[in-house]
């Protein structure tokens, strides 16, 4: 089987990022093409009405439902289990996978070590010369080895201009969901016009569906965030491209689209790993800002962690993030997480003037293998929002999921912050069109050398 060439692309249209793409093997393609299949129109899910989709408590939120998503367990790892898992790396369709990929062109970095509590064992290797770019050695983002991408760390838009008042940008991601006791969070989410970059985990998109597909509905930005959330630079060869392609399978199931974007958790991973990605056509996002909200009340305190968003909304307006933005590590983990966030929302917005997905602020307008659903860019992002400052935050301190609540279960009332949109500008369709004429440009060379 002939392997298409991997296009590594960083450059500018104008004067506008446009993020590194990849382009697959024709095997590999064609393995994703046979095997992930989906009955979920992306840009048409219709959530059923059921209490767990509504409630705020807890106890209702998380009491299991039968989706009408046909997951059958047979198929599939075993939950939070290492995706090799119930025979997964014994299957025909696996083992398929697996041949078509060219391990002689992959980094040779070794399977690493940790102890029973998950620390890492860091002795022995070089931290000087890093040869692996291993992040969790050294936060490493550019790869040492041939044919890997680079690291999405930072939002770099908008680029550093007079003519803003404020170039500001914090770039909102969060981790571990779909978790199934989101809905107030979604909801605030919603009510905020707020896009998000979801790193989901297989086993949860498996065991709450429709958290999943709320996600796609409501416009965030999906990526892969593994099946089992292991240390990657752990995982052999085998059980990293396992942890990878059961996630990318299982989201394209429940809702309809195919990630090109993942971050490995903890951010351990290092050139082998971020290979073995690219064989999926997947770019890693790591971050430059990490609030340790997933430790709070066990191992840090809530005091802390809020001292973590204190320092980084003052970044927002004393000039650390002057000409390019940053990425921010939060969660949806639990309600403590998810109530953090929403108690510092309005600080954030007041203090930096943009805050996106990681999609918008780096021009990715098809994260998803499929076509559609498709991402402004950032500058069609300006053209057709006009944030306010005013973003209300309707959650108590005590990080409970009811404490967001009217008292009877129904969403509270939270002010949307964004006022009508005006026509996009001429000068941001000119862009757009620009750029669907690179991609378009970029894909007729993948299939000219295809057929060479």
């Amino acid at each position: 089987v002939k392997a298409l060439p991997i296009i590594l692309v960083n450059m500018r249209l104008g004067n506008r990022l446009v993020a590194s793409t990849v382009a697959l093997s024709a095997a590999v393609h064609a393995a994703i093409e046979t095997n992930f299949t989906s009955s979920v129109n992306p840009n048409h899910i219709t959530l059923p009405s059921i209490p767990q989709l509504t409630s705020y408590n807890v106890n209702t939120e998380c009491t299991y439902y039968n989706p009408n998503v046909p997951i059958v367990a047979k198929d599939w790892p075993t939950s939070w289990s290492v995706a090799t898992s119930n025979g997964m790396d014994k299957s025909a369709e696996f083992t398929s996978l697996y041949n078509t990929i060219k391990w002689s062109s992959a980094p040779t970095s070794a399977v690493r070590k940790a102890s029973a509590g998950g620390a890492l064992d860091f002795s022995g290797y070089d931290m000087n010369k890093d040869p692996d770019c291993w992040w969790s050695a050294t936060t490493c983002v550019t790869p040492k080895h041939p044919g890997v991408l680079a690291d999405i760390y930072r939002c770099p838009e908008p680029d550093f201009n007079p003519s803003y008042q404020q170039t500001d940008t914090w770039g909102l991601t969060f981790d571990d969901g779909p978790n199934c006791s989101h809905n107030a969070f979604y909801d605030f989410l919603q009510h905020n016009n707020q896009k998000a970059s979801m790193f989901y985990i297989g086993s949860n998109v498996m065991d709450w569906p429709y958290g999943a597909q709320r996600g796609v509905k409501d416009g965030h930005h999906i990526a892969v965030h593994t099946w089992s959330h292991p240390l990657m630079t752990t995982l052999t060869n085998q059980e990293v491209l396992a942890e990878l392609y059961y996630t990318q399978k299982m989201i394209k199931l429940v809702t309809g689209v195919t990630p090109k974007y993942w971050r490995a958790p903890f951010g351990d991973q290092d050139d082998r790993v971020r290979w073995i990605a690219s064989q999926l056509g997947m770019t890693s996002i790591v971050w430059n800002l990490d609030t340790n909200d997933w430790a709070a009340g066990d191992g840090e305190t809530l005091a802390q962690v809020q001292d973590a968003y204190d320092d980084y909304i003052k970044m927002g307006t004393n000039g650390t993030f002057a000409t390019s933005g940053n990425i921010v590590l939060t969660h949806e983990i639990d309600n403590t997480t998810m109530s953090l966030m929403m108690k510092n929302y309005a600080k954030i917005k007041k203090a930096y003037k943009h805050v996106v997905d990681v999609a918008t602020c780096m021009n990715i307008t098809h994260p998803y293998v499929e076509s559609s659903p498709t991402h402004k860019t950032f500058a069609n992002m300006l053209a057709v929002s006009a944030p306010s400052s005013n973003a209300s935050s309707a959650v108590s301190t005590d990080g409970s999921s009811e404490a967001v609540t009217n008292g009877n279960g129904t969403a509270p009332s939270v002010s949307a912050s964004v006022s009508a949109q005006p026509t996009t500008s001429l000068a941001a369709k000119t862009y757009d069109n620009t750029l669907t004429l690179f991609v378009a440009l970029v894909s007729f060379i993948v299939t000219l050398a295809a057929s060479m």
